[in-house]
């Protein structure tokens, strides 16, 4: 192994990581910008307020984003074994 391959490996793994978690990042911060427009448009200073949408955002991402994540962790680990079977 040469260490364009370890590095690429962990690049490529870092990658997947980004991936993985952008969506969920994503609808959270998107539900928390809206809930805080809509704080300050309404002058309510509850600080509580942003927990639960932003709770519920991140679940039903999760939930509807697993079969791309398993599949897209699958296709790489199996890309991982067969590149360290041929070495």
């Amino acid at each position: 192994m040469t260490d364009e391959f370890i590095i690429d490996i962990c690049r490529r793994a870092i990658q997947v990581t980004l991936m993985m978690g952008a969506p969920m990042l994503l609808a959270g911060m998107i539900i928390g910008l809206i809930v805080s427009i809509f704080q300050a448009t309404t002058q309510i200073n509850e600080q509580t307020l942003t927990f639960i949408p932003k709770i519920v955002a991140v679940f039903l991402t999760l939930l509807l984003m697993t079969p791309w994540m398993i599949h897209t962790m699958i296709s790489f680990s199996s890309e991982i074994f067969t590149t360290i079977a041929i070495f």
